[in-house]
């Protein structure tokens, strides 16, 4: 294995190269990956690989996908309309990459069989002159990593043509990791030279660092890093002996920080024994780098580029109708609780108007700095970014205060006995934020049923599977029938109530065909001494593929719901 490649014990138990995220944030992709690894013939994975490397150059993150056209965009084939739910654009990316690693690696392909040239981690890491931990950010970032076996060996590969695509789609991305890339020993050699040579003519150290960024395709940050290294580790030999002229990163940090507090630029000059002009160049550098990492994506919308679009978009919020205004909580409620009836609920016109500002100050932002030149920065232009990128901020706060109630409501229903509430609406705040960021207003949806499946998807994801499993059989009926509160307190009722029900269910079972009742016996533990079990225990019980017990559970379900709709029966999902 090449030096600097990092091996892991894989998702399936082989081992193989980590990428930055190994873990599947969707349960259908994951579950399509176990079904091609195990059925699909070896020339079928490699058809279903150049598919999935198809599709994930088309998807958008802010989107939604359905299994049906993923399966079907992959497989050729198309599901039942029951298995049709929607999946994020941005967990799909994800998953999609370690599907095409998973599918690849079970195809046991070697290197030479493919047609094209292979490249592994080291060799791109050789190609761009950018560090091995680079190619594995790339990884996450877009670059379809494959598994191959070299001379023997399974290792991480690329295509040339995935290479290709990758670099074309992030060109800037590419650049700039080849400017921040390390140095070898003979180009700072070389930059030292030269540098010496611009401080003998009298050259400042500023002006030293940015004449050699531009003629070696560096970054200033890192010219004046390797310069500063070099006078630090070599004081006899220093560039720039007749002062200690470079900040280190930290004394760079803390300048900063002194400045932004209100720390006259006065007396940071004449504490660190510099020019006022020096302080400026190096608050502005700092501030530059802070802009540069921004979270400044937004929704696009033909909107924003029309003539009168500010005035517009920017007018105030239509007015609350009197019965959204504040209400009085109930009595009773923690101090946080009760406090989130002091926002109002948004009308649909309310939340379209915000989530447009949202995006459009964002979108504002986003223009001013890619016309921002990062090394000699204007400070008008800054406070300008500054300035919308905080009111895109406020806008949002905004939204997620007028939603929080949501969160409260929907932590409720996931909540278990041994769960803190708290903590539990306390991530449900988190994938709220999440919620409003990605949510894409020009769809006409009202924001509270996308926020609405963002958090039950979190909440599927983040409560632990034993948990959920735990209270999910505590009975063999709570599955499937979520009873009205019952109020009395006569046990002896409440016993033959009970019994009532398990005597209806069992009549509604028996409609169902031989097959049929045995996979919902088996699958909710209704026989006696017997625990609910998965689809895969079930499936080798009878003799079918997990897949096929999942077809057969839905249409017994959806049976069982049509009868208890006409029992006055609630069947859960």
């Amino acid at each position: 294995m090449a030096c600097g490649e990092v091996t892991f014990t894989g998702r399936d138990g082989s081992k193989g190269h980590n990428p930055m995220h190994t873990e599947y944030q969707t349960t259908v992709i994951r579950e399509l990956r176990d079904q091609q690894v195990r059925f699909a013939p070896r020339h079928k994975k490699m058809d279903q690989l150049n598919r999935a490397e198809r599709l994930i150059a088309e998807i958008d993150g802010s989107r939604e996908y359905t299994y049906e056209y993923l399966c079907y965009r992959i497989t050729d084939y198309r599901p039942p309309a029951s298995w049709n739910s929607a999946v994020s654009g941005e967990d799909l990316k994800h998953d999609l990459r370690l599907f095409v690693e998973d599918v690849s690696e079970s195809a046991n392909l070697k290197a030479e069989e493919v047609g094209e040239p292979v490249h592994t981690v080291t060799e791109l890491s050789k190609m761009f002159k950018v560090s091995v931990k680079t190619i594995q950010r790339w990884r996450d970032q877009g670059l379809v990593s494959r598994r191959f076996l070299f001379n023997g060996r399974r290792r991480v590969g690329f295509l040339r043509s995935s290479v290709e695509r990758f670099v074309a789609r992030n060109q800037h991305r590419v650049e700039r990791g080849e400017k921040f890339s390390q140095m070898t020993a003979e180009e700072r050699e070389k930059l030292i030279e030269k540098a010496r040579r611009l401080a003998v003519a009298g050259g400042c150290p500023s002006e030293v660092a940015r004449k050699l960024a531009r003629q070696c395709g560096r970054s200033v940050e890192t010219v004046r890093y390797t310069l500063w290294q070099f006078d630090n580790e070599h004081p006899e030999l220093a560039l720039f002996p007749e002062r200690k002229t470079w900040l280190t990163p930290e004394e760079r940090e803390k300048l900063y920080q002194r400045f932004t507090a209100g720390e006259s630029v006065e007396n940071l000059a004449r504490e660190m024994n510099r020019t006022r002009s020096s302080v400026y160049r190096v608050v502005n550098e700092m501030r530059a780098a802070r802009i540069a990492e921004l979270p400044l994506e937004f929704i696009p919308s033909d909107e924003f580029s029309r003539k009168g679009a500010e005035e517009r978009i920017m007018a105030p919020a239509p007015e609350s109708p009197p019965e959204n205004r504040r209400i009085r909580p109930p009595s009773g409620l923690p101090t946080y609780l009760a406090s989130l009836y002091e926002v109002p609920l948004m009308t649909r016109e309310q939340e379209q108007h915000l989530f447009r500002q949202f995006n459009y100050l964002k979108y504002r932002a986003d223009k001013l700095r890619e016309e921002l030149d990062m090394e000699r920065p204007l400070a008008a232009t800054m406070e300008r970014i500054e300035q919308l990128y905080a009111a895109s901020v406020e806008v949002k706060n905004r939204l997620v205060q007028s939603n929080l109630r949501l969160v409260v409501s929907i932590a409720k229903k996931h909540m278990t006995p041994t769960d803190d509430f708290f903590s539990l609406v306390s991530d449900g705040n988190m994938s709220l934020i999440r919620a409003v960021e990605k949510f894409d207003y020009s769809r006409g949806n009202k924001f509270s049923t996308y926020a609405t499946w963002s958090l039950m998807k979190n909440y599927a994801r983040s409560i632990p599977e034993e948990i959920r499993q735990r209270d999910r059989f505590r009975t063999s009926h709570d599955e499937m029938f979520q009873l009205t509160e019952d109020q009395r307190v006569d046990q002896s009722d409440r016993e033959q109530a009970q019994g009532n029900l398990q005597h209806e269910l069992s009549k509604m079972i028996r409609k169902l065909d031989d097959r049929e009742q045995q996979i919902i016996q088996l699958r909710f533990g209704l026989t006696a001494d017997q625990h609910a079990q998965t689809l895969q225990q079930v499936g080798d019980a009878i003799g079918v593929t997990k897949e096929r017990v999942r077809q057969i559970e839905a249409q017994a379900l959806s049976k069982l719901r049509r009868e208890a709709a006409v029992k006055r029966l609630e069947i859960l999902e």
